[in-house]
């Protein structure tokens, strides 16, 4: 996963993008209608039960938009919240305000949903050792953001993007020849470019399990779409010499079944791609 800073610096983008984007030369529905010198003040207010997420990203987007605006945190980031609460209070500018609704809402409705849908899978997961991760299956120019939420509902963060993890899926496989040359010439190009990443490969089945492990160097297999006495099986051949995952089209029904044949990480794309964003408002008070 990459740094806190480097983290930090594409939220920052974000933010910058979204603003641009949304409000261009001017925000001009305010502008015509209320003063310059308008203060007010406005409550986010939850109306759906779930995990809230965001409202350090709230924070950053009000300070962009205008660092005088202050605001009044009530309920922190991954605690559970029930319709009626309020999460934080803003105070400031109107006009300023306004300005900032729109990316903050957009911002926290749908991290809010990937946080209560992440927390709802980590609790199917109690009792094993498997520990749930994302995927790359994100919103473009949106990821930092979604990774966060993943994070705060309690769940781990694959690699971030192409660049902080190797990963050797099929096609690589098939372009590369097979697994044996994959794998070294990965080794080979990591060496020479001084590159300190870790591999993971993928398996289709047991005996691309066996030629991993024979090529070694690996940080982790993903057993792409197994069943579970394949995933089983797999487990107890690689022991404790790489780190397992499960993946392929897993879900709220089969996560358990999964995280019981003993694989170290499940990584599920639904934590992304399909969720449906808890309702928020931002109300003036």
């Amino acid at each position: 996963m990459i740094s806190e800073a480097k983290l930090n610096e594409e939220i920052a983008a974000i933010i910058a993008n979204a603003i641009r984007e949304d409000v261009g030369p001017g925000d001009y529905s305010s502008l015509a209608c209320i003063p310059e010198t308008a203060t007010g003040k406005a409550k986010l207010l939850v109306k759906e039960k779930g995990i809230i997420a965001g409202v350090a990203f709230a924070q950053k987007v009000f300070a962009y938009v205008d660092d005088q605006l202050e605001v009044e945190v009530m309920i922190q980031d991954g605690e559970e919240v029930k319709v009626g609460d309020i999460v934080l209070y803003v105070s400031g500018s109107s006009q300023s305000i306004l300005k900032a609704e729109r990316l903050v809402l957009n911002g926290m409705q749908r991290m809010s949903a990937i946080a209560t849908k992440t927390n709802a899978y980590t609790k199917l997961l109690e009792g094993t050792k498997a520990k749930i991760l994302d995927t790359r299956k994100t919103t473009p120019g949106f990821r930092a953001l979604e990774k966060m939420a993943v994070k705060i509902g309690g769940g781990e963060n694959h690699r971030f993007a192409l660049y902080d993890m190797v990963m050797l899926k099929d096609n690589h496989i098939d372009f590369a020849g097979g697994i044996d040359q994959a794998i070294e010439k990965t080794k080979n190009y990591l060496a020479g470019n001084n590159l300190d990443l870790k591999i993971i490969v993928e398996a289709r089945d047991l005996d691309e399990v066996n030629a991993i492990l024979k090529a070694g160097g690996v940080y982790r297999i993903l057993l792409d779409n197994f069943n579970y006495e394949d995933t089983k099986t797999a487990v107890k051949i690689i022991g404790e010499q790489c780190l397992t995952e499960s993946s392929g089209n897993i879900n709220e029904e089969t996560l358990a079944e999964y995280a019981k044949c003993g694989v170290d990480y499940i990584s599920s794309g639904a934590l992304t791609h399909s969720v449906y964003n808890m309702d928020l408002s931002l109300k003036a008070v």
